[in-house]
């Protein structure tokens, strides 16, 4: 068992959740092969979603996780198999949503199934990404009288 590797491995994989949290497109950028693919599986956006390449990965991130639009991911209890310069991962999944212009929130879980490859420069990049929930739930926040967002706005630099 690799444990230089699957220690690499969750750290990109938590580098790519946060930079998706914290608006960082270049910074995801680099956590992503550049022949990456991604398929999203969410009842919000309908069909699942499918991109080919790291550009369009980062473009389609990019336009639909703008700045009125938190997020909170995270991936737990990874299961990585490592078969020499290249690794599968398996990841628990929740997130959270609160989109102000909607003002909805939405939460939701899923299980992550990733491939990985250790590029020439040493460094693991995320060649597939991807998930189907297991569930999404959706709130208007007009139903919630008491809901308040105090949110640390400067903290998710403007697109």
């Amino acid at each position: 068992m690799d444990l230089t590797a699957i220690e690499a491995i969750r750290r990109t994989k938590h580098a790519y959740l946060r930079c998706v949290d914290l608006k960082r497109w270049d910074e995801l950028a680099g956590t992503l092969a550049e022949d990456a693919t991604a398929d999203y599986g969410t009842p919000t956006y309908g069909d699942p979603i499918r991109l080919t390449g790291r550009t369009a990965i980062v473009d389609f991130l990019r336009k639909r996780l703008v700045p009125e639009i938190i997020t909170v991911h995270l991936a737990t209890q990874p299961e990585i198999d490592v078969d020499g310069d290249t690794a599968t991962g398996r990841w628990a999944f929740q997130d959270q949503v609160i989109a102000t212009e909607h003002n909805v929130a939405i939460v939701g879980a899923a299980f992550y199934e990733d491939r990985y490859r250790r590029e020439g420069d040493g460094a693991w990049r995320i060649t597939h990404t991807g998930y189907v929930r297991t569930y999404e739930a959706m709130l208007s926040l007009a139903d919630l009288k008491s809901f308040r967002l105090t949110a640390n706005r400067w903290a998710v630099p403007s697109a």
